[in-house]
């Protein structure tokens, strides 16, 4: 090859663009961006629209169902989802893969502009947005050592719009402090003694809250702006408000009501290890990075920690780039680890350092150069990114060393360093670059495959690609120029290495009596590999399947939730006996970050009857328990304060599923509550599934409400209409915004409320004021009250209504418990016009194996393909691929052995393998055709080319198990994703190679007295 012969000859050229390759990829190294795992980009939008007061039925009906009609003909659209809660409808709305989020969404927003007319008077305008699964808290910022207002105060001047300036940052939320409000409580009996109304009162300060322009003057040739100001500066100007009485009486507004400069009702209390504290949450851009927005944040951090007030200390409580950091280091020290086995065995082999070093080279220069394409594709460094590295270590030595393998053997014929790197490289590199190719093609498949396994797993595909890519073009230019620089003499048989060359003689000797051995007996060893195979497919249900293994980021959240209605105060009371409970385990936790109260999406919905603690636990090495048995003994010790709540600790494992349910169990159907009886049923009947740990319906719990129904004829004799009275219900219950006005800075509402003992108890609501044309009337005269229980939420999807069952598991296999659950559902006798189907992790597990399926039978034809070209023959390619079943007894070995289940980086390998096992017999089958062309009888043939492939059989097979070990081990923190992977490698490759060794010089000579017999009959014929 004239590549190899320029690179020879000028061998300063090649070291010029190493380095500046090198350099490059340094430079592509600094500004790649860090993250745990690629980003999956979902096209998935959301509609949420508020309504306060409105109970989940009527939010169903009146703002749900029109905005779902609206975008269900959108073109694309796979799934419409809604979920209608007390005060807020969300409709979820999944594209077809592959479409442009971008344009999808001004199609949503038109959609959705054309029913705002239908919605009714009190829901908020809809706000449509690009639902990104991964845009979560990046990390939690405490704020102490002042009282709640002044800290808000303080976080809204000053540290809110910092932070938001810092790179990357999308914005801050402020949880836990007091949001300043002036109140005007009013009294409808104080306000009847003047003939006003709380209607009146709120025109007037709307008409005294303003500011206009009135028009343009000239004077000395100058236009001149006439504008009148006359928005509030400050309470008093609010207080001081002139209202006329009908009775033409002038009075302020501090007259007849009572103003008061307070705060809002607090709705939510944020605590960090017991103490109160004010609470930042740090969101990042959609396109941010997690690592990059931590460093901006924690800089940021410092700087305004200089200029705050003394007592006031700004600290870092949770962070998730801490685990992406550390996860980022185990993979490098295991790549490091894994590059150091491989050279040790190529120490061992070559005998020479030299020669070592001539291969070991390779593996930096690929792993740089693989940096670089990474930088100019788009790629992160990521978890599955340098897994694929640390994957690709062991075969990025595999080209190299078939090269200098022949160099060697042109040296040892007595050419010189140039010619024999000429020779030896030229020789065997259109065999090498077809050896590599067949590990390339597999990776076709997974890009072209949709949905989540490849979008996770592209990534990995292409840095393996790209290191193998950078391997070859290594091995045909600067392996030979090295070659020609530093190869030594051709080293001897003697020194302390003699003991390796007996055990290889010992080993060439018993593999040429094992040759002889099978191919007296044929038949017999073709029949033990299918029995042996047979068996492995027979186990594969004893080993089971899972989705995605999850990573131990020693995060736990722990969800408590009261029946609906519980106060504020009766939460935190059962807080703090919670917070007792999980003192005794004080030298485990590093920071337990509670919030009691809140929740809802995109912040609708304050629940008080809700808490959630978000616990960090110290590191591995410093804890005697892992995540999971500190699951198990906590939640055995709140065990006793399950009858006050529903109290749910769970491992927030850093799985790439996120925190989808592992088994989600969909109800469909067109009455809600014959599904809730039907979800009742369905908990019943598999709740005693080996393996599930939980069972909740999202209909477990009711919120019990007052159904409040208008007396029309008597509200008519009053003069008023249905609106009437459901207007001053609403302001008197929850207040009415009336203005705002600025003061600092700050925009501060103004809000008109009756005073709090008028609207606690029922009796208050039955004798709530109501303002008519007849003067003042209580409400139980135009209204009836009754008590009811009704869902807290309801969900629908694709306009059909829907309840779900999760489920949890522990212990057992995620597919074994999902076709249990499968098979109780199809046995249970459920109406026609309900239907039910399994969701969550279980499903995604399905469609990514049914995907990978798929990739699989492509990647095999593919690599069939390309060995038929190679070798210019369609029989020779076929006996080669019967290297591949032998892979299954490795694969399904190791993962049983191990204990892990079949997932999809599992899969992930099986594919791998289909290009990396055939890569062997290449160089088996390949070696005995030439001998056999050099008019070498077949059985001889076949014992001369088995002992003397051996040895690069050998040392290529053995740097790529070696250097995955470190990842089979799962050595740090975050290997587990790519731990079932390396297993499935090592075991299929390292079985694969033996029955290689033996199996395929069978198949070979069966195939050829196939292939004579045939010819035979058609020289008869």
């Amino acid at each position: 090859m004239k590549l190899v012969e320029t690179s020879v000859k000028r061998p300063v050229g090649v070291i010029m663009i190493v380095l500046a390759i090198m350099a490059l990829g340094v430079v592509s190294l600094r500004n790649l961006a860090i993250d745990l795992y690629p980003e999956i980009d979902l096209p998935v939008a959301v509609v949420s629209t508020s309504y306060e007061g409105a109970a989940p039925e009527d939010v169903e009906k009146l703002v749900s169902r029109p905005i779902e009609s609206a975008v269900s003909s959108i073109e694309g659209i796979e799934l419409v989802q809604s979920q209608s809660q007390f005060g807020a409808s969300i409709v979820f709305m999944m594209f077809n893969t592959g479409a442009d989020l971008d344009t999808t969404l001004i199609e949503v927003r038109e959609q959705v502009d054309r029913v705002k007319a239908m919605l009714p008077q009190g829901a908020n305008e809809p706000v449509v947005l690009r639902f990104d699964p991964q845009q979560m808290p990046v990390m939690w910022v405490s704020m102490t050592g002042d009282s709640p207002e002044n800290l808000q105060q303080l976080a809204e001047d000053r540290i809110v719009p910092y932070l938001e300036r810092q790179g990357d940052v999308g914005s801050i939320q402020v949880q836990g402090g007091k949001i300043r409000e002036v109140q005007v409580i009013t009294d409808p009996e104080e306000l009847a003694e003047y003939g006003l109304t709380a209607g009146l009162l709120v025109q007037a300060i709307n008409a005294n809250n303003q500011s206009a322009s009135a028009g343009v003057v000239q004077e000395e040739g100058k236009d001149l702006q006439v504008r009148i100001t006359g928005e509030f500066q400050n309470v008093e100007d609010i207080k001081n408000v002139l209202i006329t009485t009908p009775m033409g009486e002038r009075v302020t507004l501090e007259e007849v009501a009572d103003v008061r400069d307070t705060f809002q009702e607090q709705t939510s209390l944020t605590k960090i290890n017991g103490e109160h504290a004010v609470v930042l949450t740090v969101l990042k851009k959609s396109d941010g990075n997690t690592v990059e927005v931590s460093d901006n944040v924690r800089e940021a951090v410092d700087e305004l920690n200089e200029d705050l007030p003394e007592r006031v200390e700004l600290k870092t409580v949770l962070d998730t780039a801490d685990f992406i950091r550390i996860s980022i280091d185990s993979v490098m020290q295991n790549m490091l680890i894994g590059g150091l086995f491989a050279v040790l065995v190529l120490l061992l082999f070559l005998k020479s350092l030299r020669a070592t070093i001539v291969i070991g080279l390779s593996i930096p220069i690929a792993v740089i150069s693989t940096f670089t394409l990474m930088y100019f594709t788009g790629e992160t460094v990521n978890v599955l990114t340098l897994g694929g590295l640390a994957l690709g270590i062991g075969m990025m030595v595999d080209s190299s060393i078939v090269i200098l393998e022949h160099i060697v053997t042109y040296r040892s014929r007595g050419y010189s360093l140039k010619e024999a790197a000429k020779l030896g490289a030229s020789e065997l590199a259109p065999a090498v670059i077809a050896s590599t190719t067949t590990t390339l093609v597999v990776f076709l498949p997974i890009v072209f495959v949709e949905g989540i396994a490849s979008e996770l797993f592209t990534p990995l595909a292409l840095t393996v690609s790209f290191s193998l890519i950078a391997s070859l073009a290594v091995s045909v230019t600067l392996i030979p120029m090295l070659s020609s620089k530093l190869l030594g003499k051709i080293s001897k048989d003697n020194g302390r290495r003699y003991w390796f060359d007996q055990f290889l003689d010992w080993i060439n000797k018993g593999y040429r009596v094992a040759l002889r051995f099978v191919l007296r007996r044929r038949w017999i060893v073709v029949i033990g590999t299918v029995l042996m195979i047979t068996g492995s497919i027979l186990l594969i249900p004893q080993i089971g399947t899972e989705f995605i293994p999850e990573s131990d980021q020693g995060q736990v959240q722990i969800s408590v939730e009261t029946e609906q209605g519980t106060t504020l105060e009766q939460m935190e009371d059962l807080t703090r006996k919670i917070s007792e409970k999980l003192d005794a385990y004080e030298e485990s936790i590093e920071t337990s970050f509670l919030t009691v109260g809140g929740g809802g999406y995109a912040g609708f919905s304050s629940q008080s009857n809700t808490a959630s603690y978000t616990i960090q636990l110290v590191g591995p090495s410093e804890r005697e328990m892992d995540t999971r048995t500190f699951v198990e003994e906590v939640t055995e010790d709140l065990e006793e304060y399950t009858d006050e709540a529903e109290i749910v600790v769970a491992d927030l494992a850093t799985g790439i599923s996120g925190a989808v349910s592992p088994i989600q169990v969909n109800l469909n159907g067109p009455e809600y509550e014959k599904l809730e009886e039907l979800a009742a049923d369905v908990m019943e009947e598999i709740k005693d599934i080996d393996g599930i740990t939980t069972v909740e319906s999202s209909v477990t719990e009711t919120r019990p409400e007052l159904n409040l129904i208008v007396d029309e004829e008597a509200a008519a004799d009053y003069g008023l209409t249905y609106a009437d009275v459901m207007r001053q219900v609403q302001m008197a219950m929850n207040g009415q915004i009336a203005t705002r006005f600025r003061e600092g800075g700050n925009e501060i509402n103004v809000r008109f409320i009756i005073p709090e003992n008028q609207r606690e108890t029922v009796e208050d609501l039955k004798e709530l004021l109501i303002t008519s044309q007849r003067g003042l009337v209580e409400l139980q005269e135009v209204a009836s009250i009754e008590e009811v229980e009704g869902p807290s939420a309801l969900t629908r999807q694709n306009q059909q209504n829907q309840v779900n069952v999760n489920v949890d598991i522990a212990d057992r296999d995620l597919g074994s418990v999902s076709s249990d659950i499968e098979k109780r559902l199809e046995a249970m006798d459920i109406d026609e016009d309900y239907s039910f189907s399994v969701g969550g992790q279980a499903e995604d597990m399905q469609e990514a194996f049914s995907d990978l399926a798929v990739a699989l039978v492509f990647s095999i034809f593919l690599v069939y393909a390309v060995m038929a070209v190679q070798f210019e023959n369609f029989l020779f390619p076929l006996i080669i691929m019967f290297s591949m079943p032998a892979t299954v007894i490795g694969v399904v070995g190791g993962l049983y052995v191990t204990g892990l289940p079949l997932s999809v980086p599992a899969f992930i390998g099986v594919i791998m393998l289909a290009g990396i096992v055939v890569n062997n017999a290449i160089v088996l089958v390949d070696y005995i055709n030439i001998l056999r062309r050099g008019g070498m009888e077949r059985q001889e043939a076949i014992l001369e080319a088995g002992p003397s492939r051996l040895r690069p059989i050998l040392m290529t097979s053995l740097t790529t198990i070696l250097g995955m070990i470190p990842l089979a081990l799962a050595f740090g923190v975050g290997a587990e994703a790519q731990q079932p992977l390396a297993i499935v490698i090592i075991f299929g490759l390292g079985i694969s190679m033996l029955f290689t060794l033996l199996l395929i010089p069978v198949v070979y000579t069966l195939f050829d007295d196939l292939t004579r017999k045939f010819v035979k009959n058609r020289e008869i014929e």
